[in-house]
């Protein structure tokens, strides 16, 4: 299924690219180890690059997570030119029911523009605290925090802060921050199908939760870099697109140097007068005004700034002025690489002579970090059909041989979400299956090994803001 609204396609030499440096990039990625999901590359607001990494696809949206915060932005500069608020108000006016009853002053000289720039005067994400706390006002938490320097004068990447942008949106608006941003910019680019996830009070997290699809992103980016017009008309403020992606505060202090090079209203300044979107495991939306040219690109990896690197390195020198003569035959070889995308499948053997013992049996484990009450493995065919029951019900996820089997489970979060699994004969004893949530960066991997009545789990995860892996699960037979 395409995108609802789809940009132009070109070949890249139309577009003064060389299709043997797009290639090049997309094959570093690999080299490098990667895991790319997805990238939509952009040159005069032709696409002349794209391509999913299998199971992940054009029509499945992807979680974000920090990119949102750019979102949240652009929402705030709608709110700023509806004069419903301005960035030097003070944050405590929007919220008179949770301030607290003696304020310190660098809490009441906190402004909408500090909470933009990253520059609240804390010392600490205040994140941490709406969850560690089991806050269910998070805002009233948010203030509750100690403010130890002058708002204004100190950079710090604070979630909490972005959170309260979309607090003080639905504030002024009464709408939530999804449902005010759907006429003024989802549906004048065509965007469709987004979700944001919510506080306890039904306030969108801003600084997190938000899905969309690539082309979604890529858009997104294509606005900015035309300065808020689209389809001939100012969606976005010119004005708002130039204050939110100058340099704004001094993040000097971050350890990256694509981390280093400034910060606006939630958006990154990088190298080679670029700026960006970003979030957690490689979720960019990056515009190269000087190039006039947007990369939208969605992974689960853990080295953000390596694919930065590589877009450094092959595609901004690959971009020169007019158009290039037609590479045929790189083009050729460009259109079957990212044809053919996609992340390897359990690798190992089809079948085991294990298979037939221990086929349609139940395990009950024991108590785990990971919830897994039972399991069981009903081997037929060139694949497995995995039971697994935890707190949130029985799962039944179908593991193909080679390749990845689609279905729908409501594995980890309790709500329904795409899944694709693999699964294969590691050893004689053995079974691994690869579990991926292909909305998510997320990819679960389970290596089961049988001996007598017992099994022994060893589960991991490719990303995670907490570990990846978990001490090894037993089970019984009951």
């Amino acid at each position: 299924m395409a995108p609802n609204k789809q940009l132009p396609r070109s070949t890249p030499e139309a577009q003064g690219i060389s299709s043997a440096a797009v290639l090049g990039f997309v094959e570093a990625v690999e080299q490098h180890g990667l895991a790319l999901h997805s990238m939509q590359l952009l040159r005069h607001g032709h696409v002349v690059a794209e391509g999913w990494w299998q199971p992940y696809a054009p029509d499945a949206p992807h979680m974000l997570f920090s990119l949102s915060k750019s979102f949240t932005s652009t929402a705030v500069g709608f709110a700023v030119a509806e004069g419903l608020l301005s960035v030097d108000d003070h944050v405590l006016t929007f919220f008179p029911d949770d301030a607290p009853t003696d304020p310190s002053n660098n809490l009441k000289a906190m402004r909408v523009r500090d909470l933009l720039t990253m520059t609240t005067g804390h010392v600490e994400d205040t994140l941490p605290r709406f969850f560690r706390e089991r806050s269910t006002n998070w805002a009233r938490t948010f203030f509750s925090v100690p403010v130890e320097r002058e708002p204004g004068t100190h950079f710090l990447y604070n979630s909490g802060a972005t959170y309260m942008l979309s607090a003080t949106v639905q504030q002024v608006t009464g709408m939530k921050l999804i449902d005010y941003l759907e006429p003024r910019l989802f549906k004048p680019l065509g965007i469709t199908g987004v979700t944001w996830e919510e506080s306890p009070q039904g306030i969108n997290t801003g600084g997190w939760g938000l899905k969309a699809k690539t082309e979604d992103i890529a858009n997104f980016g294509q606005l900015y870099l035309q300065k808020g017009m689209w389809d001939g008309k100012q969606v976005v403020p010119a004005a708002w697109v130039e204050e939110a992606t100058s340099f704004q505060s001094d993040n000097s202090n971050q350890g990256n140097p694509d981390w280093q090079q400034g910060y606006g209203y939630q958006f990154w300044r990088c190298r080679h007068n670029a700026y960006r979107g970003d979030g957690a495991f490689g979720q960019f939306c990056v515009v190269m005004e000087e190039q006039d040219a947007v990369l939208a690109i969605t992974s689960g990896l853990q080295d953000m700034q390596a694919v930065l690197n590589l877009v450094w390195e092959h595609v901004l020198p690959a971009m020169q002025p007019g158009t290039r003569a037609e590479d045929h035959a790189a083009q050729t070889k460009l259109a079957g690489k990212l044809a053919s995308l996609a992340l390897p499948p359990q690798t190992g053997e089809a079948s085991s002579a294990m298979a037939a013992r221990v086929s349609g049996t139940t395990y009950h484990m024991d108590a785990n970090e990971l919830q897994i009450e039972s399991l069981r493995f009903d081997f037929s065919g060139d694949g497995c059909t995995l039971a697994l029951r935890d707190e949130h019900g029985t799962h039944e996820i179908r593991c193909d041989n080679g390749a990845w089997e689609r279905s729908t489970t409501r594995l980890v979060t309790g709500a329904p979400q795409p899944t694709a699994a693999s699964g294969a004969w590691t050893a004689d004893d053995t079974y691994t299956a690869q579990i991926c949530l292909y909305e998510t960066p997320f990819i679960y991997t389970l290596t089961c090994r049988f001996a007598e009545n017992q099994l022994f789990v060893h589960a991991c995860v490719n990303v995670s803001f907490g570990p990846t892996e978990w001490p090894t699960i037993v089970g019984r037979v009951a």
